[in-house]
């Protein structure tokens, strides 16, 4: 039987997580988390953890400078090892670069020289994102061509690379590509921008009644690393009175939840499925299609 992994993405409170939990139910499989905040223990608020046992959440210390690079070994690990056991992984999770260092091998560059990132963000911060790219252009037109100047975090990795004599732009011809390192199936979950939106305010203001103020005040005094401290949310909370936190946390995971969906619309081969209902109909479908992929017939596992 074609080994098959099954990846799960979509904009955040799509419902991914209890949709890979459903699926879970259905088959021998276990999940992977491919969520760069969720790797980290100490903020399962803050990052939305699952409730349920999920790889590679909460496998960070919060003092960890977590990268891709070495999430994608990780993730490769785990998903040999649930293969292995004769199960299916079910990579979920709303990090584009993470679930496609998860299915892929994507030869990542090199980490930047000390103190390069600092320096260009404060170019960035400073001189503004138009003269930032500009420099970009200079210095490699070819990954300025698929960089928006808006894109803070990819113009300063650009630059970075470039000064060390690499370049986004092959990591970005891979990351569009359709390879894999196993048959996968990619499944988008759909869900309509207003019907998306309201989630997120509901989920937001749960996360205060639940106490994530309580839990950000607690790792305040901790060493937190650059990646950790960039959890969404984190310094409205420390910074802000209640409703302004609420407000400024609902409209920056707005924000980021349209950037989930441009990943989406580039991701190869990705199954859209219409996400505007509970999690078990959902898991259905996912596995009607997988087992159509497989050619097997209905009611067998993977």
């Amino acid at each position: 039987m074609t080994e098959l992994v099954l990846a799960i993405f979509g904009p955040t409170a799509s419902g991914k997580s209890a949709v890979a939990e459903e699926v879970a139910a259905r088959v021998p499989a276990q999940v992977i988390s491919a969520d760069a905040l969720q790797a980290y223990r100490g903020l399962p608020l803050l990052t939305n953890q699952p409730q349920r046992t999920t790889r590679l959440v909460g496998v960070w210390p919060l003092e960890h400078e977590g990268s891709v690079g070495e999430y994608q070994r990780l993730a490769h690990a785990a998903i040999d090892e649930v293969l292995a056991a004769g199960e299916t992984p079910i990579v979920a999770g709303g990090t584009g670069l993470y679930l496609r260092a998860a299915l892929a091998e994507i030869g990542l560059p090199s980490p930047p020289r000390a103190g390069a990132r600092e320096r260009w963000e404060q170019l960035y911060d400073e001189a503004g994102a138009e003269p930032a790219h500009a420099e970009l252009r200079r210095r490699d037109a070819e990954a300025a061509n698929v960089v928006h100047p808006n894109d803070r975090r990819r113009v300063v990795r650009a630059l970075e690379l470039a000064e060390a004599g690499s370049t986004l732009r092959p990591m970005h011809d891979r990351l569009w590509s359709g390879a894999s390192r196993h048959p996968t199936v990619v499944f988008g979950l759909e869900v309509p921008r207003d019907l998306l939106s309201s989630r997120i305010e509901t989920r937001a203001r749960a996360m205060f009644d639940a106490g994530v103020e309580e839990e950000v005040r607690g790792v305040l005094h901790s060493p937190l690393s650059r990646t950790a401290a960039a959890a969404l949310g984190l310094r409205e909370i420390a910074e802000l009175p209640r409703e302004e936190a609420i407000a400024a946390l609902i409209r920056r995971t707005r924000s980021y939840a349209a950037y989930q969906r441009k990943w989406m619309r580039r991701v190869p081969g990705l199954v859209s499925v219409d996400a505007n209902r509970s999690p078990g109909p959902i898991a259905d479908e996912i596995l009607d299609v997988a087992r159509a992929r497989q050619r097997l017939p209905a009611g067998r596992a993977l």
